[in-house]
């Protein structure tokens, strides 16, 4: 097998590792608050302590770009395709991270529902998830207009965040307010808002390696 061969096959791998790390992270999301509406403690804290896996598995891919720049003399478009997934899967590792910070301030609040804090946030819930979603998809196909979406729907996400953001300070001004646990909430919202942001970075990823631009 030529050269070129070898890179293409092991670049093809390399992509594959990274949609099962995308979807070990969007599964675990999903978990996360699938746990939350039937108030199952026990997945929300292997949640909080599975994170150490994407991590693990974040590293891997690391390893397997370093050898692929060393090993295979990629030519500049192959580089910017390795740079491309170096920046992306760092993204994906800190939503992994998002999701365990997210699982623990739901056992502080004792797994209250989201939607006595703010009849928002389960949209907010909804909304992030897809855009995450949408943008490791769009990089994986190597979809740039999927990409260019993703950056647009960011708007909605930020929309929500500030309507979460706005009904907890109004929660905050009543006496009989839990005060620790809207701030909790607080952040749990801008844990989301966070992923919104680790998407938007993952499409223009994928516009660098596509286009060569830079946002």
């Amino acid at each position: 097998m030529s050269p070129r061969n070898v890179f293409e096959r092991e670049l093809e791998q390399l992509l594959e590792r990274i949609a099962q790390m995308s979807y070990m992270v969007e599964e675990a999301y999903e978990k996360l608050f699938k746990a939350l509406e039937i108030k199952d403690r026990e997945t929300i804290e292997e949640i909080r302590e599975n994170d150490r896996n994407i991590n693990d598995l974040n590293r891997e891919i690391e390893g397997q770009c370093l050898k692929l720049i060393t090993k295979q003399q990629p030519i500049a478009g192959d580089l910017r395709i390795i740079s491309s997934v170096l920046k992306m899967v760092s993204d994906i590792e800190r939503v992994g991270d998002n999701v365990s910070d997210m699982a623990e301030l739901l056992l502080r609040i004792d797994m209250q529902p989201l939607a006595s804090y703010s009849c928002h946030l389960e949209g907010m819930v909804v909304a992030t998830r897809e855009l995450f979603a949408q943008a490791v998809d769009a990089f994986v196909k190597n979809d740039l207009k999927a990409s260019r979406s993703v950056i647009r729907g960011d708007d909605v996400i930020d929309t929500l965040f500030n309507k979460v953001k706005n009904d907890i300070i109004e929660a905050l001004k009543e006496e009989n307010t839990n005060a620790d646990e809207y701030i909790d909430m607080m952040m749990l919202t801008k844990y989301l808002e966070k992923i919104g942001d680790h998407a938007v970075n993952v499409a223009e990823w994928q516009i660098f390696r596509e286009t060569g631009e830079i946002s």
